[in-house]
């Protein structure tokens, strides 16, 4: 459990501290290139991990893992918002983030992978198609062409000006930081960190010993109905969010805080029942509801920053929202260790959750661009 535990806060920590520094340099370079070299890394990395022998070379690969991660997220999520306006722009972004969620179902069949096949055969197998698809990538990915202000001279220098990556770091972080709504987006993004770190580590040893389930099925139990129902929510919640954002400047930001002020409730309902039925309804819901909020947060993001430092609010958000899931993955480890229920962890992530969903009402956001 001890080294089970520092895998998970070595990426955690790697991955939430260099987060910033991949939306950076996503900014500043190339996002296509900050996507497929972090794409060939985390590859080569899980194909790495099929051949380690030693606990010493897991952490080092895990820890590398995290470097992956934080350069890749900000990236892919800045350039899908490039490439889409209001009309597609929340629906697009929750379609690229649907992927996260049937890598994470996949991970919940990781028991019976590992039962039929070795825990290696995973790790070999997608370490192999993401090399390949990392290779196609790098021809078939373009960067959105930077748009100009007007058409006549003075323009296009003060739109050249704007565009120009070379913007110095104490500007970048004055402009993030000056803004009010920016930093709510830091307290909310905070605040779910706790929730979805704490329902990744702990909901499948939840399921297992509080409804009696063997490790495969607490794995999907934990896994496949939060994501399938996290799908479902990034369709609907982009469609609506992109309708609705069309004639309310906050339409966005209101589909996030429904979803979650519902799905608070939901996630406490989970916590407290002690019929197996009801607590995965109640997932479902929740799952839902952070599907709504996938599909919406970079495009409320973009709605608040600069549109030069869009990757790096994305990425300095993560490092707060994955530190403090860390932070709370570690506490809910200290409360069970001390004989504490887990139900308790995830009653107080409820609050959590409803509480991030009063304070989004709170920002205001710009016209889109």
């Amino acid at each position: 459990d001890a080294q089970f535990g520092l895998l998970t806060t070595v990426f955690l920590l790697v991955y939430g501290f260099l987060s910033p520094f991949g939306g950076y340099f996503a900014d500043r370079y190339s996002r296509k290139m900050v996507i497929v070299i972090s794409l060939f890394v985390w590859s080569g990395v899980t194909l790495w991990t099929g051949f380690v022998n030693t606990f010493p070379e897991m952490l080092t690969a895990r820890a590398i893992m995290g470097v992956s991660e934080a350069c890749y997220i900000p990236a892919a999520v800045a350039m899908i918002i490039d490439y889409h306006k209001g009309p597609t722009r929340s629906l697009a972004s929750g379609i690229l983030m649907s992927g996260l969620y049937a890598g994470m179902a996949l991970g919940g069949a990781g028991g019976y992978i590992a039962e039929l096949w070795g825990w290696r055969f995973g790790f070999h197998l997608f370490g192999i198609i993401g090399l390949i698809y990392a290779g196609l990538l790098f021809f078939i990915l373009k960067d959105a062409q930077k748009e100009h202000a007007g058409t006549d001279l003075l323009q296009d220098k003060k739109a050249e000006k704007r565009n120009d990556p070379k913007i110095p770091i104490p500007e970048l972080l004055r402009s993030l930081f000056a803004s009010f709504s920016y930093r709510i987006i830091l307290i909310y993004g905070s605040l779910l960190g706790m929730t979805f770190w704490v329902i990744y580590a702990w909901l499948p040893t939840y399921f297992k010993d509080g409804f009696n389930l063997s490790l495969g099925a607490a794995g999907i139990s934990a896994t496949a109905f939060i994501q399938a129902a996290s799908f479902i929510g990034v369709i609907a919640g982009g469609i609506v969010a992109d309708r609705w954002s069309g004639k309310n400047v906050k339409g966005r930001v209101y589909i996030m805080a429904i979803g979650f002020i519902i799905g608070g409730p939901f996630l406490f309902l989970m916590s407290s029942t002690l019929v197996f039925g009801i607590a995965i309804a109640s997932i479902i819901i929740f799952g839902l509801a952070k599907g709504f909020h996938d599909a919406n947060f970079m495009p409320v993001i973009s709605q608040v920053v600069d549109q030069r430092y869009r990757a790096t609010g994305y990425g300095i958000m993560s490092f707060f929202s994955v530190m403090a899931g860390g932070f709370m993955i570690y506490i809910g480890g200290a409360l069970k260790d001390a004989g504490i229920s887990l139900s308790l962890v995830f009653q107080i992530s409820a609050v959590g959750v409803l509480l991030s969903g009063l304070i989004l009402l709170l920002i205001r956001p710009r016209k889109e661009s």
